[in-house]
């Protein structure tokens, strides 16, 4: 793949003037050329291994800026565990099955899936599917991720299906898989079954009604001087379309019920819930009628179906029923409701069950007379109005609130009561939880949201009613309906898979797909048809520790790492750990970072319809990759991360101080060899002992940071050097030793080696996060032994703790807190024009006591210091025009024009400058320089 032309790098100059889109590309192409990726991994091959395991996007549509969040941060990490000396094989992953996929086809090509072959409509959703991880690959690719580009992993691969129905066995073999009826998510537009992971919630607004229902026996408990006719339960429900549905009115034992007079009818309903509800209903005239019962009492009253006078349907009992809102009796519908499906069950000896009110496309089947055939989400309206014919409606009204959505289609769901495979989560449950307390968490909140997700959720259905994916690999005897799953089974599906895909599931025939002369184990039959559903696409990505991690002896499992954003707490985290421990009994990673969500400047969500996202690719093209992947590292990822056009203006004068710090350093090492012109510690200047003594302070915070991944601590402590210690106080103090002294002076020698180590240290330890940057550097930095011949390939820097000086450090802080006094009073003096360049002052420095006793000892050095020409420092009180200090108000200065002529050379106003005649306008400093 060719991202540009073959890298050109001069040799005797250093422009480094940014052009960061234009240039980025060749150091892709000089990385492709050179196969750095190998190269790294060859250099620690044998070496313990940090795996990190990446979390496969869909390959159905282009990247957006939360892709780019995720992937930088992983190549971040793998950089700089390349450098400290792991073995990092970084293989990425694409999801290439599922309704994403299936979804993005049909509305691309407008075809009837229901029209369309199975092999045909795979077909389309393998090609598109592979188009779609081309342009990401390339993305991903120019984002400056380093990877196995060319040998990814796909769940379509023959090797990841094999290994996924290897997985399905073993959990069926274990006792984990059941196929059973349930109310379960269904996504009417896209007829099938969801799991919670494939649910978001939108806020609507709901139709909101209270329902009556009336009495047919109710035993000892009539309310007095009513009939039947004329006695009521009251019900409250937003889903006026499920009211055909109706099988039963729960209540809750625990609470009291009473019968209100209204008008001339008796209602039934929670005592606590009379004023609530009459209030919402806009009663005013109402009576609460003497006696009380409790919800066990009223079990076994029976009502009447509002449409369906023929349908008695009895008060059951629920501990799901509360007093939080409606009437304390709740609308049962076992077709679609989770909790309602449950109740009823308990209550199968009533008769009590789903009926198949609604089919696969979300319409009513002939369950439901008068409505057949029309969709349920679009009857509410007529449904309120039918009750109102009916003298059910007892009020309306309506409610705000969130409610699911599928995932793909956007469009609400509905509970359905159907036949779904399942796992059943009980079984190892406790596994799993104890799984996760040996996971390290990152941050450590991680640990309770998925431990409390885990200890809350019910089974999981992963049958899907598509055809792109993944087969339940399932069988039934024709003559019992048995359904088959051996070790014998999936073991020779598995030879078949090995060869032909999971595509053999659609094309070949029963017998073909079955071991030669197999019969059913329970009856012997002979004939069997196949399961016609496959695998959610969860249960695809989360077998991957199979397909991928065990599959390649160079990977590992479990991983050191897996890394994605907090959603996947109930996804990939979720499915995975399940599959993992349901089949070895242990967690697939060793430990999980989690990121938050991309949103703008102002903390809203980003959205096309609200014109506020950012692409990746547009970042990349105005300012470069390198400028997103610092915006990357600057913010804390442990909560939402903001990105606006003005953070990213921001972001770019940033990246130009440390890029102009790097070409200022490599600029003046020019002449610098470092192996023969270095000068040894303990014959450098303070200054530059000095600046590597904060080297050295910097490189172990920046070392602890990437160590626990807080990459926003570097990026804070890296700028604060480059633009503090080093731009404002060492280099622009030092650069006139190095612009004026002799070449191979010990003062100017000294000063480049502080800067060369400088350098050296600076562009590896950036080099995980502005790799180009650190890359075109690198490229230019002086030729020594042993050389890398790229950044990617370098060490991580060894420790200097000859650097950390105590009494140095100690004697400088306090220095610099009397300069940042002296800098204010000399930028105060530029503003009034006293002054141009800090060179054109003289400066007069009145101390007492221990700020003179400390300022004595720094006489000789002020000038160079404070970058003034004149320096003096007198002991004793200060004239009136004096300027204090803020921090040492025991010092006091004057600031005034030097009045010697300027050196030509260096700018420094110097008494002897003109007593050479040869050199008419330098200073004598300069012209000995010459000489």
């Amino acid at each position: 793949m060719d991202y540009g032309k073959t890298l050109h790098l001069p040799e005797t100059e250093f422009p480094m003037r940014g052009n960061l889109p234009q240039r980025e590309p060749d150091f892709l192409t000089f990385w492709q050329e050179h196969d750095i990726y190998h190269k790294r991994l060859e250099k620690r091959n044998g070496a313990q291994k940090f795996i990190l395991h990446d979390g496969p996007p869909y390959a159905n549509g282009k990247l957006h800026i939360g892709h780019a969040l995720n992937k930088v941060l992983k190549d971040i990490i793998l950089k700089y565990k390349t450098q400290q000396g792991f073995y990092t094989k970084y293989v990425p992953g694409w999801d290439t099955h599922g309704l994403p996929i299936e979804h993005a086809v049909i509305k691309d090509t407008g075809l009837d899936r229901h029209d369309t072959s199975p092999l045909d409509l795979r077909k389309r959703c393998h090609d598109y599917a592979l188009a779609r991880v081309t342009e990401q690959k390339a993305d991903f690719i120019r984002f400056g991720v380093l990877g196995d580009w060319d040998h990814p992993y796909l769940t379509l691969q023959k090797h990841i299906e094999v290994a996924q129905i290897g997985v399905f066995g073993k959990m069926a073999k274990n006792g984990y898989i059941y196929k059973g009826m349930k109310s379960v998510y269904w996504c009417p537009h896209c007829e099938t079954a969801l799991a919670e992971a494939e649910i978001e919630y939108k806020e609507i607004k709901s139709h909101s009604i209270y329902v009556r229902f009336k009495a047919a026996d109710l035993g000892k408990h009539a309310p007095a001087g009513f009939d039947l006719d004329h006695a009521y339960a009251l019900i409250w429900t937003t889903t006026p379309w499920t009211i055909p549905s109706n099988m039963a009115i729960c209540a809750n034992e625990a609470i009291e019920y009473v019968w209100v007079k209204v008008g001339d009818t008796a209602v039934l309903m929670a005592k606590e819930l009379v004023g609530p509800t009459m209030e919402a209903a806009k009663v005013a005239a109402y009576e609460v009628l003497p006696g009380v019962m409790t919800g066990k009492q009223i079990e076994g009253l029976v009502f009447l179906h509002p449409f369906y006078p023929e349908r008695r349907v009895p008060v059951i009992l629920g501990d799901h029923v509360t007093l939080e809102a409606g009437t304390g009796l709740v609308h049962t519908a076992p077709d679609h409701g989770e909790e309602d499906f449950e109740v009823c069950k308990k209550y199968a000896a009533w008769g009590l069950g789903p009926i198949g009110t609604v089919g696969p496309d979300g319409r009513y089947t002939k369950a439901v007379p008068g409505y057949e055939g029309k969709f349920v989400l679009d009857v509410d309206v007529e449904m309120i109005k039918a009750l109102a014919a009916c003298g059910a409606l007892f009020a309306k009204g309506s409610l705000r609130h969130q409610y699911a959505h599928c995932w793909r289609c956007k469009n609400p769901v509905i509970y359905r009561a159907t036949e779904q495979w399942f796992s059943s989560v009980d079984g190892y449950r406790q596994k799993a939880l104890e799984a996760i307390d040996k996971v390290q968490w990152i941050p450590a909140w991680g640990h309770d949201r998925i431990y409390n997700m885990i200890h809350d959720r019910g089974d999981w259905c992963i049958s899907r009613q598509r055809v792109w994916g993944v087969p339940i690999p399932i069988f039934y005897c024709r003559e019992h309906n048995h359904a088959v799953i051996t070790d014998e089974t999936v073991a020779h599906l598995q030879e078949i898979f090995a060869k032909e895909g999971s595509d053999a599931w659609w094309a070949r025939t029963e017998k073909e797909l079955l071991p030669e002369g197999f019969t059913c184990p329970e009856c012997g039959c002979t004939e069997f048809r196949k399961e016609s559903d496959i695998m959610d696409v969860w249960f695809d990505s989360g077998c991957t520790h199979q397909g991928v991690l065990k599959h390649d002896p160079e990977l590992d499992y479990p991983c050191e790492m897996y890394l994605e954003g907090s959603d996947q707490h109930r996804g990939w985290f979720n499915s995975s750990l399940l599959t993992s421990v349901a089949i070895n009994g242990i967690a697939p990673y060793k430990a999980v970072l989690t990121h938050g969500f991309t949103v703008d400047g102002e903390g809203r969500k980003m959205s096309k319809s609200v014109g506020n996202t950012v692409a990746p690719q547009e970042i990349i093209d105005q300012y470069g990759a390198d400028v997103m992947r610092l915006w990357v590292s600057s913010a804390d990822y442990q909560g939402d991360v903001r990105l606006s056009p003005k953070i990213l203006k921001q972001l770019s004068d940033v990246y130009r101080k440390i890029r102009n710090t790097f070409r200022f350093l490599l600029g003046n090492i020019n002449d610098f060899n470092p192996e023969t012109d270095a000068v040894a510690y303990a014959d450098m200047t303070e200054i530059d002992k000095w600046a590597l003594l904060r080297l050295e302070q910097v490189f172990e915070t920046v070392t602890e940071a990437y160590e626990n991944y807080q990459f926003h601590v570097m990026y804070h402590t890296i700028h604060n050097f480059c633009t503090v210690d080093l731009s404002s106080i060492y280099l622009d103090v030092t650069k006139d030793r190095v612009y004026t002294e002799k070449a191979g002076s010990l003062a100017r020698r000294s000063a480049q080696t502080a800067m060369y180590i400088i350098l050296d240290t600076l562009v590896k330890i950036t080099a995980p996060v502005l790799s180009f940057t650190a890359e075109e550097v690198w490229q230019f930095m002086p030729d020594v032994a042993g050389k890398e011949e790229s950044v990617l390939l370098t060490d991580w820097p060894r420790q200097h703790k000859e650097y950390l000086d105590a009494a140095l450090a100690a004697r400088w802080n306090e220095f610099l807190s009397y300069r940042s006094d002296l800098t204010r009073i000399l930028e105060g003096a530029r503003k009034d024009r006293k002054i141009g360049h800090s060179l054109d002052a003289a400066v007069t420095i009145y101390a007492t006591g221990e700020a003179y006793d400390f300022l004595k000892k720094w006489e000789p050095y002020l000038a160079t210091l404070l970058i003034v020409s004149e320096a003096v420092l007198v002991e004793g009180a200060a004239p009136a025009a004096a300027a204090a200090g803020e921090e040492h108000t025991d010092m006091q200065v004057v600031v005034e024009p030097s009045r010697y002529g300027k050196c030509e050379r260096c700018w420094t106003h110097d008494r002897t400058v003109g007593q050479d005649a040869s050199h008419p306008t330098l200073c004598k400093r300069c012209v000995d320089a010459l000489k």
